[in-house]
């Protein structure tokens, strides 16, 4: 507990008499006063004052949380006094985190069960825990704060953005993954495998019509295909230091991951095979190829640890255990972020090497805080310099990703937030145009 103004006021009061005793001898005897009225008033106020230990507390929150977005947490509390209380609240969650709606100020009646809900926001995937949850309260004389902490240590496992998952799996239910700004490609009529005919559409390709059941029917008939699926996707994910760079609080990396998990959901629903390569200056994990929608927590579950390291990557270890793990003819996706020129000219020369026998997609994640210097109005000769630097820098890893999509490569350039819907998207076209 702890003393408040109002109380520290009362004994303030007592000064006044006290400094009137040099004049007036008997002031002194009305300043002790004061101070034990004062004293006896604080005793009794923490007399009638119900203790904080009447309250249960307990917390309510899933086992595993996801990073980059917000979380619900219940705390659930129960007043075992005979009177109401109202009290001021705070938690302690996972660190580094963001969180709202917390401290927050709750009344509780007498033997009820109350809850309130705060949101917290992980920035690091991995293991970690709440910990202690405290109380605060004022007098009933408003003279004291009564603090109490409750030690509710809890274990919580911190994944990708699997939220995203669950989302993008109720708008595929629902044919409305345009709704989360995928441009879906028509997924029909490209295959090689055979499925039905039915009327000519304004979109279809002169190619797909069947001139035999036009001329039977006398109107446009066009043939439909199933795409073709049991095709293999392997996400190489770039672990080095260049990943660590952060916008809005979330790693590149962990961008680059959400949009590897969202990417693996929809392919594992097309009925395609995931794997994935992560690796910095040495093979950080490999995931073998898995088949099935119901297969996304494996792979979660096998990179959820993940984290970036302030090592330079090795691009030329990861086109060799490429070709070691995996020969057979696949889309290769590299998620990576390039630091300067140098760093990309490094990265082109590996990818190059992933081509045969397969297609590959680099995903290359921009640099927001260039791109904003490059586009801001300078002020000083110095602003001016900086702004023409980021300029150039942008340009010439412009040119240098041109050169690879004129290469043969497929590439994506892409702001960090946009990466896993533009990525599916990309995905979607090259199933449609049955690239692969």
């Amino acid at each position: 507990m702890m003393p408040r103004l109002s109380l520290l006021f009362l004994f303030a009061t007592a000064i006044i008499p006290f400094a009137l005793a040099t004049f007036w001898p008997m002031a002194a005897q009305m300043g002790i006063l004061i101070c034990l009225g004062a004293f006896l008033l604080a005793l009794i106020d923490l007399a009638i004052t119900p203790s904080l230990l009447v309250i249960e507390v307990h917390r309510d929150v899933k086992e595993v949380l996801s990073v980059g977005t917000p979380n619900s947490v219940k705390l659930w509390f129960t007043n075992r006094g005979s009177v109401a209380l109202k009290i001021e609240v705070h938690d302690e969650p996972p660190t580094p985190c963001h969180y709202t709606d917390l401290p927050f100020e709750i009344e509780l009646f007498p033997n009820k069960h109350q809850y309130s809900i705060y949101h917290v926001e992980p920035h690091h995937r991995g293991d970690n825990r709440f910990r202690r949850v405290f109380l605060q309260m004022k007098s009933r004389l408003k003279l004291w704060t009564i603090y109490d902490e409750r030690d509710i240590h809890q274990q919580v496992r911190i994944y990708p953005d699997i939220k995203s998952v669950h989302g993008v799996e109720l708008l595929a239910r629902r044919n409305r993954l345009a709704a989360a700004g995928v441009k879906l490609s028509r997924l029909r009529g490209r295959g090689t495998d055979f499925d039905r005919l039915r009327d000519y559409r304004r979109e279809d390709e002169l190619r797909s019509i069947d001139w035999k059941a036009t001329s039977r029917h006398q109107q446009l008939i066009s043939r439909e295909y199933v795409v073709e699926k049991n095709q293999n996707i392997i996400f190489l994910l770039d672990c080095g230091r260049s990943m660590c760079n952060a916008d809005q609080g979330v790693t590149h990396f962990d961008r680059a991951l959400n949009a590897a998990i969202l990417l693996s959901y929809v392919a594992l629903r097309q009925g395609d095979s995931v794997s994935l390569l992560a690796c910095s200056n040495k093979v950080e994990r490999w995931v073998p190829p898995i088949r099935g929608a119901g297969s996304i927590q494996k792979l979660i579950r096998q990179v959820y640890d993940l984290e970036p390291i302030y090592e330079a990557s090795d691009y030329q270890l990861m086109a060799e255990q490429l070709q070691v793990r995996y020969r057979k003819r696949s889309l290769v996706v590299v998620l990576t972020h390039a630091l300067d020129e140098v760093h990309m000219s490094h990265l082109g020369d590996a990818i190059r090497l992933m081509r045969w026998p397969h297609l590959v997609l680099g995903a290359f994640l921009r640099n927001v805080p260039l791109q904003e210097r490059m586009y801001s109005i300078p002020e000083t000769d110095r602003e001016a310099f900086q702004i023409a630097a980021a300029a150039e820098i942008v340009s010439t890893q412009s040119s240098q990703i041109a050169g690879l999509q004129q290469s043969g490569l497929l590439v994506l350039d892409t702001l960090p937030e946009n990466l896993s819907v533009n990525l599916i998207s990309r995905y979607l076209d090259i199933k449609a145009r049955q690239l692969l």
